[in-house]
């Protein structure tokens, strides 16, 4: 999928339409199946009241259908924004191409009237539409927001469209187009930039991304747009389930396009597991949508960063907010069912690696916050074959600096009988061996905390 942001003339719907034949080459030659250009980016957003010049919308249409023409052959889905005079009013629409046929013509639903906008004095609201066909050229092209664009061979990828404001209110036509099968959803815009709105503006889309369990293609106005009231950074990004996959820098002075791969079967794989989703259905209210089907060759390249430590922050600070998040609830959790036993003692094994070293600190965290004495914690050193003297002296060290009470008991005599009773050889050092010894461990641990009247803390195996 890509998002393009090319830079225009305003009302020049010939310069414009090179510009977007000029992108659309581009994400076709790198294997792009859905290329989402920004709102009414054939005559540019900031038109005012040259919109109601019957020239210029008639330019608009010709241009449409001359990028129609030039996707004649080419299977990719190609999403434009242009206004549209029906019935006496003008609507703002975004109209979806593949392969020389207009596909769907999808108008804006909430027209906004406030603060720097005064959309309303051009453009009607979807809601007042009544109509399900117009023609264009030759073609009965279905209009409204019924509809979703869904692959032919792909059932899971499913495309709808929501434009710039629609985002923006409470319950947006994106979040229906969602529950009713859509999982990317299309975002042509023109939102200005004023301080501070760029993070909203992210947040927003990032969140409307998860709340949906959706893929999220946002593409804004740049270069070329009015400055009279506002100014267009041309903002464009990619979400998908609630985090931000690509961005594309801002204020660029020429055309651009932001690329990156989505996972559609793994979005469809999380909904069924999220039941919240599908209970959510009803919320459609006898919404009916039509269905749209179309069809894209792409390419098997991989374009898409993919992260190894997908649960590990980049950013230092970031890490370290996660780690004590981690870390409080570990020490909520044991201090909740501390409460419900009656502040039992604690029993944990203490090896001196990560593991139990977590453990035990989370112990500590408990009995500091609660007032619990650190004696009750009973940490454990439990030597066995491989114990070197490095992390038997950091056991010991660990357990004696924090003031927990000090146990040792060595399992070399007790895995010695034990391997003795089984026959197994003592230099065999085989999943056995290991086990064995792990198990000997466990044993202690739950013996003496029977008969301490506690509870044993359990430590990973990471480390």
């Amino acid at each position: 999928t890509a998002c393009a942001v090319p830079k225009l003339k305003l009302a020049d719907c010939q310069y414009n339409l090179r510009q977007m034949i000029s992108l659309a080459e581009k994400a076709w030659d790198q294997g792009v199946e859905v290329l989402l250009f920004p709102e009414l980016g054939i005559t540019g957003y900031t038109c005012g009241d040259l919109f109601f010049q019957r020239e210029l919308q008639k330019n608009a249409v010709k241009a449409l259908n001359s990028l129609c023409q030039w996707s004649d052959g080419k299977k990719m889905l190609l999403v434009v924004g242009l206004p549209l005079a029906i019935n006496g009013s003008l609507y703002n629409c975004s109209a979806l191409l593949n392969d020389g046929k207009i596909l769907g013509i999808v108008p804006k639903t909430y027209i906004p009237n406030h603060q720097e906008f005064y959309e309303k004095r051009w453009f009607a609201s979807a809601k007042s539409l009544n109509q399900t066909e117009i023609p264009i050229g030759s073609q009965a092209v279905p209009i409204g927001t019924d509809l979703l664009f869904k692959h032919v061979h792909r059932e899971e990828f499913v495309v709808a469209v929501e434009i710039c404001e629609d985002l923006w209110v409470p319950i947006s036509p994106g979040s229906f187009h969602a529950l009713a099968g859509a999982t990317v959803i299309l975002n042509p815009s023109a939102s200005n930039e004023v301080v501070g709105k760029s993070d909203y503006r992210r947040e927003l889309i990032r969140s409307q991304s998860g709340r949906c369990n959706a893929a999220y293609l946002y593409a804004s106005a740049g270069f070329g747009e009015s400055t009279s009231d506002l100014v267009f950074g041309g903002n464009a990004m990619i979400c998908e389930r609630g985090i931000l996959l690509k961005e594309l820098p801002k204020f660029n002075l020429g055309n651009e396009l932001l690329i990156c791969d989505i996972d559609v079967e793994s979005l469809n794989h999380d909904r069924q597991m999220q039941h919240g989703f599908g209970d959510s259905v009803d919320l459609l209210n006898n919404r009916f949508y039509r269905t749209i089907t179309f069809e894209t060759s792409g390419t098997n390249d991989f374009d898409r960063e993919v992260n190894p430590q997908p649960f590990v922050p980049a950013d230092p600070n970031r890490r370290s907010e996660r780690c004590e998040e981690i870390f409080n609830i570990q020490t909520i959790g044991l201090a909740t069912r501390l409460a419900h036993i009656g502040n039992a003692p604690m029993v944990v094994g203490i090896s001196g690696g990560l593991d139990s070293t977590m453990a035990l600190l989370v112990c500590v965290s408990v009995c500091d916050r609660f007032g619990i004495p650190r004696e009750k914690i009973h940490a454990v050193t439990m030597p066995g074959f491989g114990t070197t003297d490095r992390t038997y002296d950091n056991a010991v060290a660990l357990i004696k600096g924090l003031g927990a009470s000090f146990h040792e008991i060595s399992i070399v005599a007790a895995c010695t009988a034990h391997f003795k009773d089984i026959g197994h050889p003592i230099d065999l050092h085989n999943v056995t061996y290991e086990n064995s010894q792990a198990r000997e461990r466990t044993q202690i641990l739950m013996d003496l905390s029977n008969k301490l009247g506690g509870i044993v803390i359990g430590t990973g195996d990471l480390s």
